[in-house]
């Protein structure tokens, strides 16, 4: 195969994770070596994803990243250097003038490797950008590297971001849990978690029984109708064994009718992309539970720290983040193109990866939920397995620079 010589564009879209630098790095290692073997002469960077590239804003990465030193800040600063957006691309048919703009400044910056990091949707614009530069015989390769705390993207074991955010909250579950043991007043908490449709985030938080052997009481997930009546007999219970109650929500739960719990407050609501925004599962189950037992009762919402504290992410997650973005790499230039990069998990013993890629058809728009085998029979709790699963993702700290008392961050 003919060597694809040019220029090179990466984005990241969506929302941000305590790793999507790592693989911003990792692209950037794989397009400087690259570099050196004279295949990819500039990496771009588009700000703000594909918003920023159509109207040309870029910045030269290969030029800010000549540094070491600042490539391996870059690893360990969360959120998205590049800035990210929510923009919902329209198919070629529907929006031509938006691809005719795009193909015009391909051409002008002789852009022939595009690397998109995101979830669901920005696996969407990968699929839909590889089809058309085909279409319009313009040799591209365009690749999606995977990237979402949620854990949902189909065919890879894992995605990176997800592992650093289970770290954070099996951690705080866990200061949590201390927290709310020291009173014999009777008392519910309730801890609402990310996860509109998966809820592997929230099934996380039963890592804190790999330290202390202690979950927390209930854990609801979306896969599993949430039924307030069990809730409640649920939680007195629970209470019966000792006063203090512990329940874990993912902000996704729904109720038998398939309306999502969080639709209580605010009305029915929806976002860019055409989801609809949720807003307080836990606080309605708060007033829930004030009402049918009168007992103490708080909410919390983990809220943005989940998928931006970079102080206790996962060393195994920073890792294959930075190995998935330069897989990225690697394989566009061997001619994969339409696909997006996989986290695969050896079968040994000792818990082990590699990276290889699928056709994007089979992952854009899809969602993958937790199986039913790893939630309990009752589906307010996990299993075994489910724990077996992600404890690994969660192993090994990093220790960033400090720089007067806070972590160094890198701004591009």
């Amino acid at each position: 195969m003919e060597i694809l010589k040019g220029n090179a564009v990466v984005g990241q879209s969506g929302g941000p994770t305590a790793a999507i630098n790592a693989t911003l790095a990792g692209v950037v290692r794989g397009a400087l070596l690259a570099k050196e073997q004279g295949i990819i002469n500039t990496l771009y960077g588009m700000r703000n994803g594909i918003e920023g590239f159509l109207s040309e804003n870029l910045v030269d990465l290969t030029k800010f990243f000549e540094k070491e030193e600042d490539i391996r800040t870059l690893e360990l600063t969360p959120a998205a250097a590049l800035g990210s957006c929510r923009k919902k691309m329209k198919s070629p048919e529907d929006d031509p003038d938006t691809y005719k703009r795009l193909l015009e400044i391909f051409k002008k910056y002789n852009i022939r490797y595009f690397f998109y990091i995101g979830g669901n949707d920005s696996m969407d614009t990968v699929l839909k950008l590889s089809r058309y530069a085909a279409e319009q015989d313009y040799e591209m390769r365009v690749v999606g590297v995977p990237k979402t705390v949620d854990n949902d993207l189909m065919v890879t074991d894992h995605t990176p971001g997800f592992g650093s955010a289970a770290k954070y909250v099996a951690v705080t579950m866990k200061e949590i849990l201390r927290d709310v043991s020291v009173y014999t007043t009777k008392a519910v908490t309730i801890v609402e978690i990310m996860g509109r449709d998966a809820g592997w985030l929230t099934a996380s938080s039963a890592l804190t029984k790999l330290s202390g052997g202690i979950a927390p009481d209930l854990i609801y997930l979306p896969e599993h109708p949430f039924d307030p009546e069990e809730f409640i007999k649920s939680i007195e219970k629970v209470q019966k064994d000792h006063p203090a109650v512990l329940v874990a929500v993912s902000e996704g739960i729904k109720f038998t009718d398939g309306r999502y719990v969080g639709e209580g407050l605010g009305g029915r609501k929806v976002d860019a992309f055409g989801h609809v925004a949720l807003s307080g599962a836990g606080k309605v189950l708060e007033e829930l539970v004030k009402e049918k037992l009168g007992c103490k009762v708080r909410s919390i919402e983990l809220n943005l720290p989940q998928r931006c504290a970079a102080h206790l992410a996962s060393k195994t997650d920073i890792t294959e983040s930075v190995g998935v973005g330069m897989s990225a790499v690697e394989a566009a230039i061997k001619g994969k193109t339409g696909v997006m990069m996989t986290i695969n998990r050896a079968d040994d013993e000792i818990y082990s990866v590699y990276f290889d890629s699928a056709d994007i058809s089979g992952i854009a728009n899809g969602v993958k939920q937790v199986p039913r085998e790893y939630i309990n029979s009752e589906g307010n709790g996990i299993t075994e397995d489910c724990i077996k699963y992600l404890a690994p993702l969660i192993f090994g700290e990093v220790f960033p620079e400090y720089e007067n008392g806070l972590p160094k961050h890198i701004v591009i």
